[in-house]
């Protein structure tokens, strides 16, 4: 009994420890304008008032696990001193994936990212939608 107590004490402080560092606190969550596939096309979602944010993935040949995947983020409207993409597991927690990307120039952020191996019948590979 007292290891299964422990056990349990060790997930919920997982559990804990993983949602801290990954600094989901004071975040807004916008929907995509429209219904976005990533590997055929950029997405946008409008922020409220002239702002806007774009995220583009070059992965021609579609996006698979532990490929290297360039992404773009371009914001118009909005001042940003850092921009990360994270990629989060619908319906199953697989750790955190934050990369940073890198400024470039009029809004536009650059970097690679890649999606860690997942089993596609028990979880779909996509991106976190925004």
């Amino acid at each position: 009994m007292i290891l299964a107590t422990l056990l349990a004490l060790a997930v919920a402080l997982w559990y804990l420890v993983s949602h801290l560092v990954r600094g989901d606190q004071g975040i807004d969550w916008y929907a995509a304008a429209a219904p976005c596939e990533l590997h055929r096309t950029s997405c946008q979602a409008m922020l409220g008032g002239a702002r806007y944010l774009s995220l583009a993935v070059d992965a021609p040949g579609g996006i698979r696990a532990l490929d290297l995947l360039p992404l773009t983020v371009t914001l118009e409207g909005v001042e940003a001193t850092a921009v990360h993409v994270d990629f989060v597991g619908r319906e199953m927690d697989m750790g955190l994936h934050r990369f940073p990307l890198e400024a470039q120039d009029n809004g536009r952020y650059e970097g690679v990212a890649q999606v860690p191996i997942c089993t596609e019948a028990t979880m779909p590979c996509l991106p976190r939608s925004w």
